[in-house]
């Protein structure tokens, strides 16, 4: 033992000379700096950290078991409560930090670490922009590293709470005595949460532990009542179950005028969320105000934004990244009114969406049940339901970006079911609008401001690129579930008479349209052909040599526009290819999406569809078949919207969104409309209107210059809306033609 002695006297002298000062000096208004205190802390950590690197691993030291022994955290709280002499509490919780940074071994376990650990935690965010803010963050970091490293620890810092105390006729004000007495409660009634075993692996008993150190510090003890630190009065503690202190403590932090401070506390709380005890989960989230202080705050930014923001502005504003949130309005270039606003809302999401992902399961369900219940439903659903056609946009817009932002699976689900409902039966007319904001956001896709409705479509076109199989189940799938969008005619001998007088059996009356009028003769696929190339897909009727067939679909959809309305051979690099290359890497990465959804590979087999029950193609599919329509009509930003988002639900590698998107030999049950027919009707409108425009080519050609800005604007071309409806139009079914394409050929290679 020999050698290790100088080392433990040194530690004691070190640790005698800063008692020494409390009970000789009668100045304890100099500040701590003016005294030897802070190098004797310091030299009594260098002496801990020597013992231990001197020692086998995990074995405590003497210098060590006496800082246990002697309860000297309890002392270094009690005086760093006090801040005496001033500037005590930054030199505590410096000891305290280092101590648990530097120090190896597992102090946490020993209850002469963790009480008074858990009390200094207590004092840490209690007043806002303090001198010891620094020290205060530092410290609690270190708490939680120490937590993430051994999780189960974290059951040492939920506090069991007092039960209202006034209520047995206590005095209101309980001493500091009293909570001392309700830690040793949640300590010690029978070690409630710390392991057996964890004793023994300390060497501390807890009878030792409980002992009041020798005779040398009693002297201290009468000096520490003098400074009259123990009868600071603190408020009563009423509320139930248990308190979580650290949460509170780097909660009050966040709020730091300081923004590295607030930063660091928000690590802090991403650390505790994600610790996998379901006792400190529950506590979080039922004992806490975690839940409530990240609503509220996303309220109150949502709420500081202007009326009106630009979308544009809303859109283009950089990446946002809670922890970055650093933003000078003088050096930025780009600067709108409320930029610093929107930033500070949208990491402030950013950050809830990080945390949510981050934590422990139950936690993160409660979390995100809140920013739905709190946020989504409390703050903006009025805004998007309101009728002010400026706030529309700026909510629609805010509720774009952040569809766009979330990447949380948990949060993205409450998004979800905030903006669709959770309904999953086959949608009718009567109930369309059994979820208002659903029907409201779907009706706003067709609203009479083009900037609303390109907003909008922009929002679900984003939102259906998300990975939640409810997205897309809700607003389309759910109607196609029973595949009666189709009539089921088995071809009999009967029929054929029906082929000779060029009509298809149930499907779209080609010879009322003008569709292949036009076309030259090598381009023309006969009725016949359209007919036996497609038998409907059941197990029973297997398709016999798919690579006609999609050849076929393809060809369908490259000769719906008639070759007088095509302009794109006249311009180069406008051709198919460019639509495949990118239909080939959307596909892909909706597969990737789709896997988990096990969705089936082949259409439910018509014989098990109830083809009678009434067709609806439900609320979304209608407004968009609608504007499809309109293609002619409207503007040209419009237009390309509309049919993104139609190509975006095509890719869909369900086999009946692929039928009924991309069929084009559906025999449609009466009264049904699927996207090829509702472009077939278009096609006719347009073979009408043609011979009343003079030049019609010519103007075409041109149109798709300008807008390819391979010609300088000029003089307005009148019928421009319908020009541009037109290439729109073409380049839709080229595209449609390369998705259906990829996707045969994608299915067909294993």
């Amino acid at each position: 033992l020999a050698p290790s002695l100088p080392l433990q006297e040194d530690f004691v002298y070190h640790w005698k000379a800063i008692t020494h000062y409390y009970i000789e000096t009668s100045d304890d208004k100099a500040p701590v700096t003016d005294t030897n205190i802070p190098s004797h802390l310091e030299q009594m950590l260098d002496i801990l950290v020597q013992e231990e690197n001197e020692r086998e691993s995990g074995e405590t030291g003497p210098c060590m078991e006496y800082l246990l022994h002697h309860k000297i955290l309890e002392t270094l709280y009690t005086l760093g409560k006090a801040d005496c002499p001033p500037g005590m509490k930054q030199q505590v919780l410096v000891f305290y930090t280092k101590l648990l940074g530097r120090i190896r071994q597992p102090l946490l376990p020993h209850i002469n670490v963790h009480r008074p650990v858990q009390k200094l935690i207590r004092l840490c965010g209690e007043v806002l922009a303090t001198p010891t803010e620094n020290e205060e963050i530092q410290f609690l970091c270190i708490v939680c590293a120490k937590l993430k490293q051994d999780p189960y620890l974290v059951n040492f810092f939920l506090e069991n709470k007092l039960k209202s105390l006034t209520s047995k006729g206590a005095t209101n004000v309980i001493s500091e005595d009293i909570l001392k007495g309700e830690d040793s409660l949640s300590a010690d009634t029978g070690q409630s949460h710390q392991p057996e075993d964890l004793h023994g692996a300390t060497g501390v008993e807890p009878a030792e532990s409980e002992e009041e150190p020798p005779h040398q510090m009693d002297d201290l003890s009468t000096s520490l009542d003098d400074l009259s630190i123990t009868s600071l009065p603190e408020a009563p503690v009423v509320r139930p179950n248990q308190d979580y202190n650290l949460v509170n403590s780097l909660l009050n932090l966040t709020r730091s005028p300081d923004g590295r401070i607030a930063v660091k506390a928000c690590e802090g709380l991403m650390l505790l969320v994600s610790l996998p005890e379901p006792a400190a989960a529950k506590c979080l989230t039922e004992s806490t105000c975690l839940c409530e202080l990240l609503t509220d705050r996303l309220a109150s930014l949502y709420k500081a934004l202007p009326q009106s923001v630009d979308p544009l502005d809303i859109e283009t504003v950089e990446a946002i990244n809670w922890g970055l949130d650093s933003y000078s309005h003088k050096e930025d270039a780009s600067a709108f009114p409320g930029k610093r606003a929107l930033i500070s809302f949208l990491s402030w999401f950013d950050y809830c969406d990080q945390l949510i992902k981050e934590a422990q399961k139950t936690a993160a369900v409660a979390l995100a049940k809140a920013v739905h219940e709190r946020f989504f439903i409390g703050v903006m659903e009025p805004q998007l339901m309101q009728t002010s056609e400026m706030g529309i946009l700026t909510s629609t817009a805010l509720l774009h970006r952040i569809v766009r932002q979330v990447t949380s699976d948990v949060l993205l689900q409450e998004m979800v079911v905030f903006i669709l409902g959770e309904q999953r039966e086959p949608e009718t007319l009567a109930e369309i609008s059994r979820h208002p904001l659903r029907h409201r956001l779907i009706e706003h896709c067709d609203h009479i401001s083009d900037e609303i409705s390109i907003m909008t479509l922009r929002m679900f076109e984003h939102l259906l690129q998300k990975p939640n199989e409810h997205i897309l189940y809700n607003l389309v799938l759910r109607n196609l579930e029973e595949r009666n969008y189709t009539e089921y005619k088995p071809l009999c001998p009967e029929d054929k008479d029906v082929v000779e007088n060029g009509l298809i059996a149930g499907a779209v009356d080609l010879e009322e349209d003008p569709l292949f009028t036009d076309i030259p003769p090598d381009n023309i696929l006969s009725n016949q052909e359209w007919l036996n190339s497609s038998p409907p897909a059941t197990p029973d009727h297997p398709r016999n040599d798919g690579k006609t067939e999609v050849h076929k679909i393809v060809n369908s959809f490259l000769c719906l526009v008639p070759d007088e309305a095509k302009s794109s051979y006249h311009v180069e690099g406008t051709g198919y290819d460019t639509y495949l290359r990118d239909a080939h890497r959307q596909f892909r990465d909706y597969c990737a999406i789709c896997l988990r959804w096990e969705w089936p590979g082949s259409p439910k087999a018509l014989e098990k569809c109830n083809l009678e029950a009434a067709f609806f193609e439900g609320h979304f599919l209608k407004v968009l078949f609608d504007r499809m329509g309109r293609i002619l009509d409207q503007p040209y930003d419009v237009n390309l919207q509309v049919t993104s988002v139609l190509s975006r639900l095509s890719l869909f590698p369900h086999p009946h969104t692929h039928e009924y998107l991309l069929d084009p030999y559906v025999n449609l049950a009466p009264g049904c409309r699927s996207l090829f027919s509702v472009i077939v009707r278009v096609v006719g409108d347009l073979m009408v209107r043609i011979q009343r425009i003079q030049d019609f080519t010519p103007k075409l050609l041109l149109v798709r210059k300008r807008l390819l800005g391979l010609e300088p604007e000029g003089p307005i071309i009148d019928h421009i809306t319908l020009l541009e409806g037109v290439i729109v139009l073409e380049e839709f079914c080229k595209e449609l033609a390369a998705i259906a394409f990829v996707k045969y050929h994608t299915s067909s290679t294993p």
